[in-house]
């Protein structure tokens, strides 16, 4: 009877420790899956704060070039030289974040 006893307790144990194991490896992998999504979110939230500081340039330089006010008829030509150069930097801009 002793001994039923024991194999009983044993196989009790038996079956929580894979419980145990069985949960391990699941919180592992949610732990794992959660880590990958925070990693993205993160170089999401990078990509999006760099986007943002790329339009508040081109705002700033777009309110200098609305100000520009050249005593000729230059005005079109000065403002397509401006977008040309912010084009130019934004291509720079890509380049260095890659």
């Amino acid at each position: 009877m002793n001994q039923e006893i024991i194999k009983n307790n044993l196989s009790g144990l038996e079956r929580k420790i894979m419980l145990l194991l069985n949960e391990h490896k699941s919180l592992k992998d949610e732990m794992r899956a959660i880590k990958l999504e925070n990693h993205e979110l993160r170089t999401d939230l990078r990509k999006r704060d760099e986007q943002l500081a790329n339009f508040k340039n081109q705002i700033k330089i777009t309110k200098i070039v609305d100000y520009i006010n050249p005593e000729d008829e230059s005005i079109s030509e000065l403002r397509a030289k401006v977008d040309e150069y912010i084009r130019e930097i934004d291509k720079c801009i890509a380049n260095v974040s890659r």
